[in-house]
């Protein structure tokens, strides 16, 4: 195509872009690659582009310089500060099931290195881009970047993702030195375009996620409000009346026994509406907790749920208060509660997000009210109950360790112990629940809470019922006198 004899004026918008177009061609010309480079990198654009996964992604990485020109070659990527530097794929091994530690002679660096025959390059993420348009300071968009450290955590400062290794460094010449430099920065631009995609589907994941634990956890039971309120219409009503018996009284001055009628009517409502604005008080205590541990700005910050740890005394400050809210729903389906003897003259402090715990429990009493069946004991005498409480699993997960095991029993038919461990999964529903309102998130929702605090949720049976239990890792032994107390 032959260039026009009279360009056209370049619009403001396209200004910048246009720049950056002629930067860029006069970099080409400096850079000056072989036709064998430039289709070495038509080559892995190609195939960036027709691979989806992360995992194909790093095949490509390795997979273009050995089979285009016979050179190996090793991706590492930082796992986090804990686990460091580790290798993720080679063209020797391809991707490897678990990520390995980075071994001699590959190390963080923030510059390229020859060592032991290799050369190792760093892997940068892509720097903020600079916004065009009509974009002031003040409303200029800016890029999030090093997604890497959202996701898998970092090895440090900066914006460096990992190192990209090449064996037979020897063999390089500077301009393979100079174009591996180009191609590992190409590496990090794409590897950072997946991360941000791969953020966003797990942020919209777990906003999904979370709308379901807002919907179960905190609109279903806010139905409750409608009830009280409904209760509170009639007793406004009856005040209509009482106003009515009190002007008859009034009326009629010798009759006394109008009047203390009145006077009993009058406590009894003064009684009654006590107990409402109580439990209305209690309601919306429990439902504001729930609301702070579900609508952090950390959970949409990062894409999951953020446990704000405090210390607390189980049964004191979570279970007792979602037992009282839970107790007319408890009594109205016949369920009586059996409290444990030992909770609180053994009670242990522990460090826990004490709003997600509560909705742990706010979930096993609601299940309890609504699926605890009658039967007959070793006595003869039926018995339809809940029962929670707690035991010390020593050496527990592994020897030298402790943990609390907390249960929550209630009588009933046995459940097969798979069925019971599989309605810890997202949806799944008992076979007797076709009847009773139900979503089958509740227990997921336990399991994922008690597995961020590092525990674990199952199920057993019993003689008499099923038992759903959460297990929590006990403090470490050096600790753990500062957190044993009488409360005083």
């Amino acid at each position: 195509m032959k260039e026009q004899s009279k360009k056209k004026p370049i619009p403001p918008d396209l200004q910048r872009v246009c720049e950056r177009v002629h930067e860029k061609t006069e970099s080409y010309k400096q850079y000056n690659f072989a036709q064998y480079h430039n289709d070495f990198l038509k080559a892995f654009f190609d195939l960036a582009q027709e691979y989806d996964s992360l995992d194909d992604f790093y095949r490509v990485c390795v997979s273009v310089p050995y089979a285009m020109l016979g050179v190996s070659s090793a991706l590492y990527l930082c796992q986090g500060e804990d686990e460091g530097l580790s290798l993720v794929c080679s063209s020797e091994r391809g991707v490897l099931k678990e990520p390995e530690p980075a071994a001699f002679p590959v190390q963080m660096n923030d510059t390229p290195y020859e060592m032991a025959d290799s050369y190792v390059i760093p892997i940068y993420s892509k720097q903020p881009f600079k916004a065009f348009g009509n974009v002031n300071a003040h409303n200029r968009p800016q890029r999030q970047t090093t997604l890497w450290n959202d996701i898998k955590g970092s090895c440090g400062a900066g914006h460096t993702l990992g190192m990209y290794e090449l064996s037979g460094a020897r063999k390089l010449s500077d301009a393979d030195r100079f174009f591996f430099t180009k191609y590992a920065n190409r590496i990090g631009y794409n590897l950072d375009n997946r991360l941000i995609a791969r953020q966003n589907v797990q942020h919209l994941k777990f906003i999904n996620a979370l709308v379901v634990d807002i919907e179960h956890n905190i609109i279903v039971p806010n139905m409750y409000f409608k009830h009280i309120f409904n209760q509170l219409r009639k007793k406004i009503e009856e005040i209509s009346g009482l106003q009515q018996q009190m002007q008859r009284a009034i009326a009629n001055v010798q009759d006394p026994g109008e009047c203390e009628n009145c006077c009993r009517g009058l406590a009894e409502m003064q009684k009654s509406l006590l107990a409402y604005h109580q439990e209305m008080v209690k309601h919306h205590s429990i439902t504001s907790l729930f609301l702070e541990s579900l609508f952090r700005k950390e959970h949409f910050e990062r894409g999951h749920l953020v446990l704000h740890p405090k210390q607390c005394f189980v049964e004191k400050d979570v279970i007792i208060p979602q037992l009282e809210h839970y107790a007319s729903r408890l009594k109205a389906a016949n369920v009586s509660v059996e409290k444990p003897d030992n909770m609180q003259q053994e009670e242990i402090s522990l460090y826990v997000d004490i709003g997600l715990l509560a909705q742990v429990y706010a979930n096993l009493f609601s299940n309890a009210a609504k699926y605890t069946r009658e039967i007959v004991d070793d006595n003869g005498v039926p018995r339809k109950a809940m029962a929670y409480g707690r035991e010390i699993l020593d050496n527990y997960p592994e020897p030298g360790h402790t943990s609390i095991k907390f249960n929550v029993f209630t009588t009933g038919p046995c459940m097969d112990p798979e069925d019971g461990n599989n309605l810890f999964q997202e949806g799944v529903r008992g076979a007797d629940s076709k009847k009773i309102p139900g979503t089958g998130h509740g227990l997921s929702f336990i399991r994922h809470v008690v597995e961020m605090h590092g525990g674990e949720a199952g199920y057993e049976p019993t003689s008499q019922g099923n038992n759903f239990y959460f297990i929590l890792p006990l403090p470490p032994l050096d600790i753990q006198p500062l957190l044993l107390t009488d409360g005083t």
